[in-house]
């Protein structure tokens, strides 16, 4: 029976520390302060509690809530300070007619993203892939086999995982792959302070597979390449989706050290 894994998204955050084959990373001094943590502490126990989110709750986020999420993500550094990103959020029944429309839209037509595919995935980046989509396949029941089921998980990322809002982010075409890395730096920051700030995200990849569409959606110009988007909104976490952790490369696999 072929084994095959989905293409799945990253972000958001649920505050406990629940890590699926973490690597043994070096330890973090404590605080000179006392009991309270040092700020090496808080960043390392965001970062390690910071997921994906595959489902929400409906309840949407106070409009002061994301001002301030995106008040700290637009202190992302970036290349020459050229500050790439641009962002659409969406709210209320803005998001429900995006979804809708969305869903109706990738049912008949084939993807057309702006930024290409990976030509492909092999090696330790295939088999990092395929863990990851067991793991989910596994915590929402789907068998290894079973194409309608796993389908209808990725159709999923179309209905935005029943988030109540989105962010479309997008650069400026004309600065290629440093715009997207800048975008790059945004969407992960992006991510910490929703967690920081008690809320839930995924970075979806699968909705600038449609970037015309979204393009015209929300009346951006041709000069703006779609990067992905960012469904947020408060975590539901009793959902099976929710339950399974990813796992991190030990240093000795990505760092090479010169010393002389």
């Amino acid at each position: 029976m072929q084994r095959y894994a989905p293409s799945i998204g990253s972000g958001a955050c649920y505050w406990r520390h629940h890590v699926m084959n973490s690597p043994s990373l070096p330890a973090i001094p404590p605080s000179a302060s006392g009991p309270d943590p040092s700020p090496a502490e808080r960043f390392d126990q965001l970062l390690a509690n910071r997921h994906s989110c595959r489902a929400f709750l409906p309840q949407p986020v106070p409009r002061t809530l994301i001002e301030r999420l995106l008040a700290t993500a637009q202190r992302t550094a970036s290349w020459c300070n050229s500050q790439a990103w641009q962002v659409v959020i969406t709210s209320g029944e803005a998001t429900d007619r995006f979804r809708d429309t969305l869903c109706a839209h990738v049912t008949t037509r084939p993807p057309q993203p702006d930024i290409t595919y990976p030509r492909e995935y092999r090696g330790i980046y295939l088999q990092r892939r395929r863990e990851c989509g067991f793991a989910l396949y596994d915590a929402v029941g789907v068998e290894r086999g079973d194409r309608q089921a796993s389908a209808r998980q990725t159709f999923e990322n179309y209905k935005l995982f029943g988030a109540p809002h989105v962010a479309i982010v997008t650069t400026e075409e004309a600065l290629g792959s440093y715009g997207a890395i800048d975008c790059g730096g945004y969407i992960a920051n992006f991510m910490s302070a929703a967690c920081s700030l008690g809320l839930a995200t995924i970075a979806q990849a699968a909705l600038a597979s449609h970037s015309p569409f979204v393009r015209r959606y929300f009346g951006l110009p041709e000069t703006r390449w779609v990067v992905c988007g960012i469904s947020f909104g408060y975590e539901d976490v009793d959902h099976p989706a929710n339950r399974f952790r990813t796992g991190r490369a030990p240093l000795s696999e990505v760092v090479t050290w010169v010393d002389a």
